[in-house]
């Protein structure tokens, strides 16, 4: 069982991220996260996914019933709402988005789920890996794959290892995954040309990945642990319980001792200045997940880093907009830096970066 308070804190930037209208009044009905009946998490956010999935709008049902399963599952009501989540984003993709696949990647230690698009032995396309965090499950990213497409990419989608349908184990080792997946499209997509969009810990994953494996070409993401989080028991013993408790979950460890055995994940100093690749950071100034002091060690290790600094919390919820903008803007930035749709992309976060400093905060 979770605390209340912080899963409605810390759901609000995937429910803004995701565009779930009314998700406020949704948080506003629950009273509690223990089992699945009325005004428990489970239950009010599964109950509104399916009156979604009855109107025929399962694309939205989906993203309800992986706020229900948020953070992780931790029991039947969870289960249920992962498995409703995944069921409810295949019906969406046969009406509305049939050119994407599914695709199963079969690793030492467990298998490895996604969606992808583009993937084809005749006309090889540059390739982009999209991962979320430790608590994001890969349905809540699939329709950015239409989009991708449409940029000329090849893409895939998937999650980190312990999450969603994710059942590798997370260790230090974990993103030995990322190669696993360009070794199995290696003959659909030009996988020497591969670039991470990856938020947070996952984030942490393809810059480690980067080091041993040239295909990736640049890393984007936002909030990514380098060193410090792993390393400084001081700032360990602020971290918000939610994040604590999800790693020990995905790690197989405890919630006392997870983090003071994770300190093999710090990227060293030398580790960042051999990266030879481009990496774009977005952090959060106010962060209490990941400390500022990473993006310290960025700037003065990192020789490509592009930087996107947000007066806010982790994850950035009052700059959802212009920060998905960005992320996109910056992998063709890295793919196509003379292109028209880069410069387009461009103008479309300037734009929704004036827009927020000029609305009233919410």
């Amino acid at each position: 069982m979770h605390d209340v308070v912080e899963l409605k804190r810390y759901v609000e930037v995937h429910a803004r991220g995701q565009r779930i209208q009314g998700y406020r009044d949704i948080l506003g009905r629950i009273g509690s996260d223990e089992g699945d009946g009325p005004g428990t998490w489970v239950a009010e956010w599964s109950r509104a996914g399916e009156d979604l999935a009855r109107e025929g709008r399962p694309l939205e049902a989906s993203r309800h019933f992986a706020m229900a399963r948020f953070p992780y599952v931790d029991g039947p009501g969870r289960h249920r709402a992962l498995e409703r989540c995944a069921q409810t984003l295949e019906e969406w993709q046969r009406e509305r988005a049939p050119e994407l696949e599914r695709l199963d990647v079969v690793l030492p230690g467990g298998r490895v789920r996604c969606w992808s698009t583009g993937l084809s032995t005749t006309r090889r396309l540059p390739l982009v890996l999209i991962m979320g965090g430790i608590v994001t499950v890969k349905e809540q990213w699939v329709p950015a794959l239409v989009r991708l497409r449409r940029l000329g990419l090849a893409a895939v989608v998937t999650e980190m290892p312990g999450v969603g349908e994710n059942t590798l184990p997370y260790d230090a080792k974990s993103w030995r995954m990322l190669s696993g997946i360009l070794d199995t499209v290696a003959d659909r997509a030009r996988v020497e040309r591969t670039y991470a969009m990856a938020l947070s810990f996952s984030g942490h994953m393809a810059l480690r990945c980067a080091l041993d494996d040239a295909r990736l070409r640049g890393v984007v993401t936002v909030g990514a642990p380098v060193h410090d989080f792993f390393t400084d028991a001081r700032w360990q013993a602020r971290v918000p319980r939610i994040t604590v408790d999800t790693l020990a979950r995905l790690t197989d460890g405890t919630p006392r001792h997870v983090l003071g055995h994770m300190a093999d994940f710090a990227l060293g100093d030398e580790q960042l200045a051999a990266l030879e690749i481009p990496v774009h950071y977005t952090a959060s100034l106010r962060d209490e997940i990941i400390p500022g002091s990473e993006t310290r060690r960025l700037r003065d290790h990192v020789r490509a880093l592009t930087l996107l600094e947000h007066d806010d919390v982790h994850g950035a919820p009052r700059h959802t907009a212009e920060t998905q903008l960005w992320c996109v803007r910056s992998l063709l930035r890295m793919e196509q830096p003379r292109g028209p749709r880069a410069a387009v992309l461009d103008l479309m976060w300037r734009a929704a970066r004036a827009r927020r400093r000029l609305a009233p905060r919410s």
